[in-house]
């Protein structure tokens, strides 16, 4: 394909829905949570009776649309009626609160928020920037001054009533906008065309076939949930759609909806594996998994689960372009992600030094991607034009993550070169914490920086400078900041210095800090102190 993109029936969601129907209408598209099954005909029915609410709301062909619901029916219908007007899912994370709340909300200028009635009571507490109306799902709640209140029922009218877009909706229009980590700022929205999303998916699932069905284990707000929708509708295939990942029920969540598929984030699998042997532990239809990271001994995992294990590097702004086949054999360097895919043509990747060169073999270098086909790498992120330069350099999307490439061609993931922590799935931007824990009166400086955890990601760490004159706890800091950020953010570290390490330009030497990490005098470790922080339950 090289050369032109793909037909929309391969690459626009609803161009691949409208293409499956024709002859699998009646096979089940997904599963929730409550066992309840949507088939593809069902599916396309309440997507073009929500697009036609939406078109009578106003909702046009690339507006941008705020949604704020868990994982469930509600998010995946309004996704496949936004791809059908061409309009824009906009999704926020459930556990947004306060300034990164407001940050999303602003930058996308959106005017119509469609937001779940649990959720709410946090939008009072932030400036709501351009938006005028909002659409309260599953009961009623407090509704900011300024926003008119829309009932439920504005979401749905006769799937006849809907006018489709002229021209059809294309390729290269978006289909989304999922805001990630920034590094140093606030979160960015990675603009997501339809082909962008597709190829994706399809670099992502190489493995599943039209028989599989693949539960998501990352919520829908993220593009690693959402992108499962592309993926399982151009192959055919069928999903499963729980409202939420845990780990006690994951078995049984397996076996009850009869998922052959899944992510598995390095934590979710040390879980798992820590949990006692059972008789039944193969006794499941789950074959395929992709690890990311890397178990530290897959081998393990595969032999105790019965499973196929692969894994691979992707991020929101691209496909796996490095990738593994089913890993078996010889054990894997801890870091190893696969080498260059070559299931999808087009594609040319390189390692780099600070100046673009490129680095020979076996040594450290970033890691920089391009493609012949426009829009299948993130053309930017929306409304952050200086961000898009940054990452945009050289004609090559620059990702932050620093590779080495061995003799055989294999890639080894060592560290982000980007100032971002990743915990439990979750890209953290540590100047986003910063500032948050810099809003205490009595702190002068902060620093926000990622230490190893036993669970294959990330723990977060806060080292801080009091103002002279003044003095705070550990545990001040934390239940000052628990109402402030997303339960992921609340740091599981906090040191407090009275001089934190600076260089001669008074920038603060994080990398001083990474190297004596938490094996210092001093650090407090909330969980140790029984300061247990979990994500609300929503609805």
């Amino acid at each position: 394909m090289t050369g032109s993109l793909p037909p929309p029936e391969e690459c626009v969601l609803p161009a691949m829905l409208d293409a499956q129907c024709r002859t699998r209408g009646d096979k089940p598209l997904v599963v929730f949570s409550d066992d309840s099954i949507w088939t593809y005909g069902e599916a396309r029915q309440l997507a073009l009776r929500t697009a036609a609410g939406l078109q009578r709301l106003g909702i046009v062909r690339g507006e941008l649309v705020l949604v704020w619901l868990p994982s469930g029916p509600e998010i995946l219908r309004i996704h496949l009626a936004l791809g059908y007007l061409g309009g824009v899912l906009v999704p926020i994370n459930t556990a947004s609160k306060g300034a990164s709340l407001a940050h999303v909300i602003a930058n996308s200028g959106a005017r119509l928020i469609i937001c779940h009635s649990g959720l709410a009571d946090r939008l009072g507490a932030v400036d709501c920037g351009q938006l005028d109306r909002i659409v309260l799902v599953g009961g009623s709640g407090p509704v900011p001054p300024g926003l008119e209140l829309l009932s439920e029922a504005v979401l749905e009218a006769p799937a006849e009533a809907f006018d489709p877009p002229s021209p059809p909706v294309a390729a290269h229009e978006p289909h989304g906008i999922f805001y990630t980590s920034g590094t140093t700022g606030p979160s960015k929205g990675v603009i997501c065309p339809h082909v962008h999303t597709a190829v994706m998916s399809r670099m992502a699932l190489r493995y599943m076939g039209p028989d599989d069905r693949f539960m998501l284990t990352l919520p829908y707000h993220h593009l690693g949930g959402a992108y499962i929708t592309f993926g399982v509708i151009g192959l055919g295939a069928s999903m499963t759609l729980l409202k939420e990942y845990r780990t006690q029920t994951f078995w049984s969540d397996v076996r009850r909806t009869g998922s052959t598929s899944c992510l598995m984030l390095g934590s979710i699998s040390t879980f798992l594996m820590k949990q006692p042997a059972q008789p039944d532990d193969r006794n499941h239809p789950l074959r395929h998994v992709i690890q990311q990271p890397l178990d530290a001994d897959p081998a393990a995992f595969a032999s105790r689960f019965g499973l196929t294990i692969y894994t691979q590097l992707d991020m929101t702004e691209m496909p796996s372009v490095i990738a593994s086949g089913p890993i078996v054999g010889e054990p894997r360097p801890h870091g190893y992600c696969g080498s260059q895919w070559q299931g999808w043509p087009g594609f040319d990747i390189r390692l780099v030094d600070e100046h673009d060169c490129e680095v020979p073999e076996g040594v450290a270098g970033e890691l920089v991607v391009r493609c012949d086909l426009p829009f299948i790498l993130t053309p930017g992120y929306h409304a952050m034009p200086e961000a898009t330069a940054r990452v945009w350099r050289n004609g090559w999307f620059h990702t932050g993550d620093i590779l080495r490439r061995d003799a055989d061609g294999g890639y080894l993931f060592l560290d982000r070169a980007k100032d971002s922590i990743r915990r439990r799935g979750e890209n953290i931007s540590s100047a986003e914490l910063e500032g948050e824990v810099l809003r205490h009166p009595a702190i002068a400086n902060a620093a926000a920086i990622a230490v190893k955890s036993a669970l294959g990601e990330d723990d977060v760490m806060v080292a801080l400078e009091p103002k002279p004159g003044e003095t705070i706890t550990p545990r001040e800091l934390i239940e000052f900041l628990i109402p402030r950020v997303p339960y992921f953010m609340v740091p599981r570290y906090v040191r407090v210095m009275q001089r934190l390490p600076y260089t001669q330009t008074q920038k603060v030497q994080k990398s001083t800090l990474r190297t004596e990490g938490i094996g210092v005098s001093g650090v407090f470790d909330r969980e140790a102190e029984g300061i247990i922080v979990k994500r609300d339950r929503i609805g």
